[in-house]
């Protein structure tokens, strides 16, 4: 015996002497067990339905007003010249504030050299499929909504970056 009095369960007990658990209780003990983890399951699957639910409504909460948006966009006469440069690193600014001087003086110089330095040069910027995805940064549209929309469009979202 225990501290508590009760008999150790050892080597030394012979487990043929030892009664059988009743039927009916064992099928009780795994009726409960059944039950409650249905219950359980039923509970679990119906929180889960309504999160998704919810999330769904969210989405296409989101997707109406990033067409609404995009409606609004379009609908800005003048929109259509505007380009967008970003700089990602320091190094890449420099290039950029280069780049827009040098954009400056050809346009100072006449319109024929920088039709010519812009057929040379095709970026992203410049892309009509991708200019309004820009613009949408610059007004401050979230950028996973923006990707959101050129994966559904079927564009490259790494190329808003």
């Amino acid at each position: 015996m225990d501290e508590d009095g009760l008999p150790l369960m050892g080597s030394g007990i012979d487990l043929t002497k030892v009664p059988a658990i009743q039927q009916k209780r064992t099928v009780a003990f795994l009726n409960q067990f059944v039950v409650h983890t249905v219950q359980f399951l039923n509970r679990f699957s119906t929180v889960c339905e309504e999160k998704l639910a919810d999330l769904s409504l969210r989405i296409q909460q989101i997707e109406t007003t990033l067409n609404i948006l995009d409606a609004k966009l379009s609908s800005i006469p003048g929109l259509d010249d505007v380009t967008f440069v970003s700089s990602v690193t320091n190094g890449s600014q420099s290039e950029t504030t280069s780049e827009l001087s040098q954009q400056n003086s050809t346009q100072d110089s006449g319109p024929q050299e920088s039709e010519v330095s812009s057929e040379n040069i095709l970026t992203v910027a410049k892309d009509p499929r991708y200019a309004r995805y820009l613009k949408m940064v610059q007004v401050g549209v979230p950028v996973m909504a923006i990707r959101n929309k050129m994966i559904s469009e079927g564009l490259d979202p790494d190329l808003l970056e």
